[in-house]
């Protein structure tokens, strides 16, 4: 694959835009990127502000090229929420509901496995997470994904949240490191990476009180990374936090990468204001959601992957992300209902082949993957859309 290959050489010799070529700032910026592979706090922080839009998604998009060439990568998963109870009450969150809420659910396992089994022999991943429920243990999660493989063995199981593992840990009165080897034993595959949120405490304090603070998240990231578990990891921005606090974000998942190497992607998305809580927040425009998605691609030098979450941006502006540094678009989805509960309008019935149209329509390669980025299937035709695509010998 090629980010497996030095793609600090590979930029080197590619060709450079004039929109980068004639900016200084940028052109500063690819030469760093180039001679030590790594921006500083500083370089963030102008790039945020940097004027020229076109220049900076430019010069992300020759990062992700350098790493992928053309490709887009995607997988065929579902998304099942186990419940909407939760004992927490975060201001942005248009999901949750209390116990006692006339739309509060819990999804029994022989439920759940009832949602996956028509899809069952369509997609390779289930995505889950949920509320933090006020009475369910380990046991409860164990007997799911037990059950999960039992009946659909071929079935990656990415699920749970770090402030989910860490209410699960304390709930059972074990360690996180425990709670994970347990889900682990019992078929967790990897975890997604949701509720990082803004990872400054002053900024959580006022969106997400009392949820885990940043250095828990972390944490939990960690130790999932030391027992070979793979994870995502996440942004949401457009609330009330600072362009500092966003560069903060990254660097502070940068840190962890160095540390302990198991972010296999970031997932940058806005915050949706519809039914939420929050009406100080300041929003996200399209240029800026953009942006978010360039400058991490530059910031992320250990991240791999940067996916541009279509759930949350759309489908419009999630392909503009996959020319502005952005290699992965999620997936089939199915159902999914915490960026839908929030505002998002995103199709929930698109077939695989108009994920495979949009990802053409942007010039790219569709390249379908398993959820650890390890094996993957390149897309050369499409009867149904008359789409036809070179085919390519070899490992991709």
């Amino acid at each position: 694959m090629s980010d497996e290959v030095d793609w600090r050489q590979r930029l080197s010799n590619m060709e450079i835009p004039i929109s980068v070529a004639t900016n200084s700032e940028l052109s500063y910026c690819l030469d760093r990127l180039i001679e030590v592979g790594r921006l500083t706090r500083e370089d963030g922080l102008r790039l945020m502000a940097e004027p020229s839009l076109i220049g900076l998604t430019s010069l992300a998009n020759m990062v992700k090229k350098s790493r992928f060439d053309e490709k887009i990568f995607y997988n065929r998963n579902l998304h099942v929420n186990t419940t909407n109870i939760c004992v927490l009450a975060c201001r942005f969150c248009a999901f949750r509901k209390g116990p006692k809420h006339s739309e509060a659910y819990e999804m029994s396992p022989v439920k759940f496995i009832d949602r996956i089994a028509p899809l069952s022999t369509q997609i390779d991943e289930v995505h889950s997470v949920g509320g933090l429920h006020p009475e369910w243990k380990i046991n409860h999660y164990a007997e799911l994904f037990s059950m999960i493989k039992r009946e659909f063995p071929h079935i990656h199981i990415k699920s749970l949240t770090a402030i989910e593992i860490i209410h699960i840990s304390k709930r059972s009165g074990i360690s996180i490191r425990e709670t994970l080897k347990i889900l682990s034993g019992a078929g967790l595959d990897s975890i997604p990476g949701g509720g990082a949120e803004i990872l400054v405490d002053s900024i959580r304090d006022r969106i997400c009180r009392g949820k885990e603070t940043s250095d828990e998240y972390l944490q939990v990231h960690a130790t999932a990374h030391q027992l070979g578990i793979p994870t995502n990891c996440t942004m949401l921005f457009g609330t009330i936090e600072s362009n500092y606090d966003r560069i903060e974000h990254l660097i502070r998942l940068r840190r962890q990468q160095d540390q302990t190497g198991g972010f296999q992607c970031f997932v940058p998305y806005p915050f949706l204001p519809d039914k939420s809580r929050l009406p100080e927040a300041q929003l996200a425009t399209s240029s800026e959601v953009i942006r978010m998605i360039s400058v991490s691609r530059l910031m992320l030098d250990n991240i791999p992957h940067i996916k541009a979450y279509r759930m949350n941006l759309g489908d419009k502006l999630s392909s503009l992300c996959l020319t502005a540094g952005a290699d992965d678009i999620d997936g089939t989805v199915g159902h999914e209902e915490i960026m839908h509960e929030a505002g998002s309008t995103t199709d929930l019935d698109t077939p695989e082949s108009e994920l495979i149209r949009l990802i053409v329509n942007t010039g790219s390669t569709p390249i379908r993957r398993n959820s650890t980025y390890n094996e993957f299937t390149e897309i050369h035709s499409l009867e149904s859309t008359g789409i036809l695509l070179p085919i390519q010998v070899g490992e991709i």
